[in-house]
């Protein structure tokens, strides 16, 4: 898998880039991506020394498709992992579609005001027609 883009540097997602960073044959080069850049940088300073992994860091907001997209075309991840805030699934899976780079959500997101979980069968659908991949962890229950 090569380079990866991680949006999210919380409990979860260090938790998560510690484990990426145990594979460097699979997790060659991460980039942490993060509104606060300064826990990105906290984090792959600490990793530095334990990992092969190239990490690299990016302040992003994950509420602003824009700059999804714009980071997305810079970094060229083979995968974007989402372990942000569930609110900002959709608009991190947009920028994924909108540049063509296979999508990974571990938020698991539900929309407001719906308990039919169609939207993502739609956003399968859609990925899978543009030839890659969009993977949903299913398995949380609230």
């Amino acid at each position: 898998m090569a380079r990866v883009l991680i949006i999210g540097c919380g409990g979860v997602a260090s938790v998560a880039i510690h484990k990426c960073c145990q594979c460097s044959q699979v997790f060659e080069e991460i980039c942490i991506a993060s509104r606060t850049k300064s826990k990105c940088d906290a984090l792959a300073r600490q990793l530095k020394d334990k990992t092969a992994t190239k990490i690299t860091t990016a302040q992003v907001d994950a509420d602003d498709q824009a700059q999804v997209e714009a980071l997305i075309r810079e970094y060229k991840p083979d995968l974007v992992m989402n372990i942000a805030l569930p609110y900002q699934d959709l608009t991190i899976m947009e920028a994924c579609l909108a540049c063509k780079v296979n999508y990974m959500d571990t938020a698991n997101y539900e929309p407001e005001n719906t308990d039919d979980p169609a939207w993502r069968a739609a956003y399968e659908k859609r990925c899978k027609e543009q030839g890659f991949s969009a993977y949903f962890d299913y398995s949380y229950q609230w």
